[in-house]
């Protein structure tokens, strides 16, 4: 495997362009000397937030995350996606964690640096309704460390055998707390993160059915002076994709509250983003709001479950 070394630099670089990329955003430039830009800092007329912590999470040795999965037991595997693989394990100190394993028949260079991408930025998150990045690993391989989630994702449970524990007082906490995780994203982190792909399936759930936003593999950094980001390819899941996205390319915060939306939706009506006929839910919903009798039976537990509430 090539990882040892090329991966070894390419994180090395990417931290680098994070702190240099953060250091010259409080700075502008004033003049020239000798060819060269002269720098200070920036006046700024709001207050700042305040620097976050030093991220908490640490690099693991192979031999370390071996151990803990039972040298990547089959019994262990908690989950499997296109180009990664989710162990379960214990690590001394630290409880259950998951590892998050590159899969050794991806060759895709995109798929492996967005997997470095994903460290660069929950590396320098803190909040509770973010998923926590415990640790990585570079050596054979590419793996992320996190906080191991025994309730799982919201998705298990909402179209799951246990669709019963989900009582509506759990759901608006499970809102209320998505909603406050992906406002940290956005206006909490020292530069703007879009998730880009919100979705039941993307937020864990604690032992006491408190949301963490995960999977940022994804994920965009907005610098503060953009209004929006142009990409391309699209990537995302189909039926949370914001028009403006998926026609044009554009992200910023309204892509993650589009999908937000779809997950409110979601969460409320017990069905899925898209059913068997490939009909996407806000699809579902839009030909139905004038049709009150059906539209109440499907909404309004819900619904009046949060003006109690309030």
């Amino acid at each position: 495997m090539k990882y040892i070394r090329t991966n070894s630099l390419k994180l090395k670089r990417l931290f680098s362009l994070v702190r240099r990329t953060l250091e010259e955003e409080d700075e502008e430039i004033i003049g020239n000397e000798d060819g060269k830009p002269i720098r200070q800092t920036k006046e700024h007329t709001v207050i700042k937030s305040p620097r976050p912590r030093p991220p908490t999470w640490r690099c693991f040795s192979y031999d370390e995350i071996s151990l803990a999965t039972n040298a990547f037991h089959p019994d262990n595997l908690a989950g499997k996606g296109g180009y990664a693989e989710v162990y379960r394990g214990t690590m001394p100190g630290t409880g259950e964690v998951a590892v998050k394993r590159l899969t050794k028949s991806c060759t895709d260079e995109r798929k492996e640096r967005e997997f470095l991408s994903e460290i660069g930025t929950i590396g320098h998150v803190n909040h509770p309704n973010v998923l926590p990045l415990v640790g990585c690993c570079i050596d054979n391989g590419l793996y992320l460390i996190f906080q191991y989630s025994s309730i799982g994702s919201l998705a298990s449970l909402l179209h799951g055998e246990n669709y019963g524990e989900l009582n509506w007082r759990r759901r608006h906490k499970i809102a209320i707390g998505t909603a406050k995780g992906i406002e940290y994203l956005h206006k909490g982190c020292q530069r703007r993160i879009i998730h880009r792909d919100i979705k039941s399936s993307n937020v864990l759930l604690t032992e006491d059915y408190e949301p963490m936003i995960s999977d940022f593999g994804l994920a965009k950094w907005l610098p503060t002076q953009w209004s929006h980001h142009s990409i391309g390819p699209i990537e995302g899941t189909f039926g949370h994709l914001a028009p403006e996205y998926y026609l044009h390319g554009i992200v910023d915060e309204k892509t993650d509250v589009f999908a937000f939306g779809v997950f409110l939706l979601e969460l409320i009506s017990g069905k899925k983003p898209v059913d068997g006929s490939h009909l996407s839910l806000h699809s579902w919903v839009r030909p139905n709001k004038n049709k009150k009798k059906r539209h109440t039976k499907s909404l309004f537990p819900f619904l009046l479950f949060f003006n109690k509430s309030n």
